[in-house]
């Protein structure tokens, strides 16, 4: 047991897919039901799990039936390939009660994929069972498209048509693409204020949107919806209380997609998705829940957080979890311009140090034996980076990589939940980029709720030493409520971290271009979300030379 009382996190899975694997990835998965608990959690867990696919049960419902639009949580589509695209719905005519008002039927969906947003032209379609078992959710991986293409997509049934959504393929393999514009997003609590970055965002011209973690927080949300503070609109008390249980968590979910930013968001743009903590509880570490609870319990309610985080997001069949595991890091491909590792920082990690939150760094949190993404996980990314044939090599995930200080004294405090509480880990990754001669090395990261802007030191303590990469933070779409442009601690935060080159409090997302050249990155904030309606604006613009680490200002 580590000395702060809770239990290390269980080992991690095996098996590590990137873009051009998944298909490989989901045969092996398919043929290894793969658990990291022991028996007793295991029988606890399948409890969750859905029947294997072929032994579905549930009676057909004609589309007739269905009376209601059962497209209310919109649509959204999900890691490009050069090849294909994944599109998703899930159908919920009543989304705030437990079975999104369709039961326990099955209902069938039709789909089509076209060149142009009229339907013209469509170059693909297919039909797919929405599944009580999942949901009445819809992942559909579309076939046979061309890379480097946008193409236009929506469901059916019976009369009921979704709205349209937009996305678009990757370059093919060894393509040589000039440019790609990103947009990195976080953190969004539903109960500190309206997703106007996400209405903006749906708005900006982009190529793919990353979300960095907390899609959705695990808290209470009043009938007023908290900071939103509805006077038309009384949420159900179904909300009121903290989510637990698989049906919580899916009506957790259908309750962020039932705000209109979000699903608009969602539909401008293809997604790529990965977790931090919020989606199933505050700080978990592996299979240690915040309080210490007994850790079999806890991987039943992880096993349902994950799959109600597969259902609502438009993920593969290769990430649907088996019981509390589910293999969500991945490696896509921009052509030759860009590599995206995408990591899963809560899963496979140690125990946090010393209890949690901040802490002068000691033996505990520096033990080597410590990881933040297991060893599977940590290999995969080395090994790839050194096969990496990519101009830029981009690792999205979800906590500070760079080292914060919170105090100027020479003992300073770091957060504990961050790479900081586990800096041996961190060693290894900057160990391995130098020699792997990553040279445009950029990391994508939300969590802290603010936007930062750092160059990736090769000694943090010592500011002449080398900077191997950069690090930009995404703020949150909402988490936080309004913030400030200079939170109480930025004076103290500029002067400790000498290596952090911008730093601001306000709500927002950050938007990358990546070109041949160069980097860009600009901080769109906006002043205030416990209210709709604010504008947009950048708040700081840089650039890092392609070959020359280090952000300068644009």
């Amino acid at each position: 047991m580590a000395p702060s009382g809770r239990l290390r996190p269980p080992s991690e899975h095996a098996f590590p897919p990137h873009g051009t694997e998944l298909r490989a990835a989901a045969r092996y998965l398919a043929r290894r039901r793969f658990l990291t608990v022991t028996a007793a959690a295991a029988a606890l867990a399948l409890a969750t799990d859905p029947p294997a696919r072929g032994a579905f049960a549930a009676p057909g419902l004609p589309a007739a039936r269905i009376t209601q639009d059962p497209f209310t949580l919109g649509v959204a589509s999900g890691d490009p390939l050069p090849d294909s695209v994944l599109i998703w719905t899930r159908l919920a005519p009543a989304p705030f009660e437990a079975d999104g008002g369709l039961g326990q039927q099955r209902v069938e969906v039709s789909w089509e994929v076209a060149l142009d947003e009229s339907f013209a032209t469509v170059v693909q379609r297919g039909t797919a069972p929405a599944h009580p078992e999942y949901g009445h959710s819809v992942h559909v991986d579309v076939p046979g498209l061309a890379p480097g293409s946008h193409y236009y997509y929506r469901f059916r049934t019976g009369t009921w048509i979704s709205p349209t959504g937009r996305t678009r393929t990757a370059p093919a393999p060894g393509g040589d693409p000039a440019s790609l514009r990103l947009a990195a997003v976080a953190c969004q609590a539903y109960h500190d204020g309206y997703y106007t970055v996400h209405r903006h965002l749906a708005q900006e011209d982009v190529d793919v949107v990353f979300h960095l973690g907390d899609y959705l927080y695990e808290y209470a949300v009043d009938s007023a919806g908290g900071a939103r503070g509805y006077t038309d609109v009384v949420l159900p008390d179904v909300f009121a209380r903290e989510a637990t249980t698989l049906t919580d968590y899916r009506m957790r979910h259908a309750l962020y997609k039932s705000d209109p930013d979000l699903r608009a968001a969602h539909a401008a743009h293809p997604f790529v998705v990965t977790w931090d903590d919020h989606e199933t509880e505050n700080n978990y570490a592996g299979a240690v829940d915040e309080n210490g609870s007994d850790p079999e319990q806890f991987l039943v309610r992880r096993a349902a957080a994950y799959r109600a985080y597969w259902e609502n997001q438009p993920l593969r069949a290769v990430h649907l979890p088996q019981g509390p595991d589910a293999l969500l890091y991945r490696r896509l491909h921009w052509g030759t311009l860009a590599q995206f590792d995408v990591l899963d920082t809560r899963q496979y990690r140690s125990d946090q140090a010393y209890g949690d939150g901040l802490h002068v760094p000691g033996p505990e949190s520096d033990d080597p034996a410590r990881t933040l993404t297991g060893d599977a996980q940590e290999r995969w990314l080395l090994d790839g980076w050194a096969t990496s044939t990519a101009l830029w090599n981009v690792m999205p995930q979800q906590v500070c990589f760079s080292q914060r200080k919170f105090d100027l004294s020479a003992g300073a405090r770091l957060s504990m939940d961050a790479w900081d509480g586990y800096r041996a880990g961190r060693g290894r990754l900057v160990a391995g980029a130098k020699a792997a001669g990553v040279a445009n090395w950029l990391v994508l990261t939300g969590d802290v709720h603010v936007g930062y802007a750092f160059d990736i030191k090769d000694d943090f303590d010592d500011p002449a030493s080398a900077t191997l990469g950069t690090e930009l933070t995404c703020s949150s779409v909402s988490s936080g409520r309004n913030g400030a442009e200079r939170p109480a601690n930025w004076d103290t935060f500029m002067r400790a971290n000498p290596h952090l080159r911008f730093y601001d409090g306000r709500r927002g997302f950050v938007r990358v271009e990546l070109g041949r050249e160069h980097a860009r990155a600009d901080f769109r904030i906006v002043p205030f979300v416990t209210t709709p309606g604010a504008p947009v604006s950048t708040a700081a613009s840089f650039v890092v030379e392609a070959g020359s680490p280090g952000l300068q200002p644009a």
